[in-house]
């Protein structure tokens, strides 16, 4: 493990895997991932094996080894983290997102020198007002759950609420071993509120708010993936200026790092 210091002076953990000459990727979760989830570590590993990339993995603040802004939930710091890291990398970097971490990724790469591209996974936008639109007070019920550590609420909570994943499906995740791994995490959904709350309206991205996403870009959504976000994310490919979309077989929003990691290792090593 290895660590840098943000610019609000929060630490923020990573893993540093292989020693690539193809280039250095960084790789960014979605709600409840951390860096030490079995599909981030796998990631990591076949795209440092199989593409001669390093990859840094980390933790975004509040889970896994990085420390936390308690009750400060602000985008400019998730994006400065990301920019403490490019610099580690050496000042040039590209990204890989998955669900919000996508959408994370996207608004960093307009905003932190030295990111070179970007692999959207899924980006959890909606576009269409007939799909699930988190309620408005969501922030205002989130937050307090979150202040008081109560952490179980925090996850049914967010998942049936911000998520839209049925309450059947989220009652019976409460008795798998991978429970206690999404409360370990649960507090840090706010960050991810952060992100997502202006993206998850039911209406249509502007173009003009993505233009400063000038670097190519590759938007990815599994062909078994709610519909939801398959349509979110086309509509991020059409209004990035330099993005293709691609659909992968045979995945859902829990990916098959075996198909997911050519498709990002292909499009970060094709010009080199």
């Amino acid at each position: 493990m290895q660590t840098v210091t943000s610019a609000d002076g929060t630490t923020i953990a990573y893993d540093r895997v292989g020693e690539g000459t193809a280039g250095t990727v960084i790789l960014i979760g979605g709600a409840f991932s951390y860096r030490e989830f079995a599909t981030m570590v796998e990631l990591a590993r076949t795209l440092a094996a199989d593409f001669d990339l390093t990859v840094l993995n980390y933790d975004r603040r509040g889970r896994g080894d990085s420390a936390d802004s308690p009750g400060v939930y602000d985008v400019a710091n998730e994006i400065a983290d990301i920019a403490a890291l490019v610099e580690a990398a050496g000042g040039k970097a590209a990204l890989f997102g998955w669900s919000s971490g996508a959408a994370l990724a996207l608004l960093a790469a307009a905003e932190v020198p030295g990111v070179t591209e970007v692999v959207a996974f899924e980006p959890p936008f909606v576009v269409d007002p007939k799909d699930h639109v988190p309620p408005k007070d969501l922030e205002a019920k989130l937050h307090p759950m979150i202040a008081a550590d109560d952490r179980n609420k925090t996850v049914r909570y967010y998942m049936t609420k911000a998520m839209g994943m049925p309450w059947l499906m989220v009652t019976a995740m409460r008795v798998t071993p991978f429970w206690k791994d999404l409360a370990a995490t649960a507090n840090s959904t706010a960050h991810d509120w952060a992100v997502m709350k202006p993206y998850m309206r039911g209406k249509k991205l502007d173009a003009a708010e993505w233009s400063g996403v000038t670097v190519p870009v590759l938007v990815l959504a599994g062909d078994r993936t709610a519909p939801m976000l398959t349509k979110g994310a086309k509509a991020a490919a059409e209004v990035l200026p330099n993005a293709q979309f691609a659909e992968l077989p045979g995945v859902s929003h829990n990916p098959k790092v075996s198909i997911l990691a050519p498709a990002i290792g292909e499009f970060l090593t094709r010009t080199r």
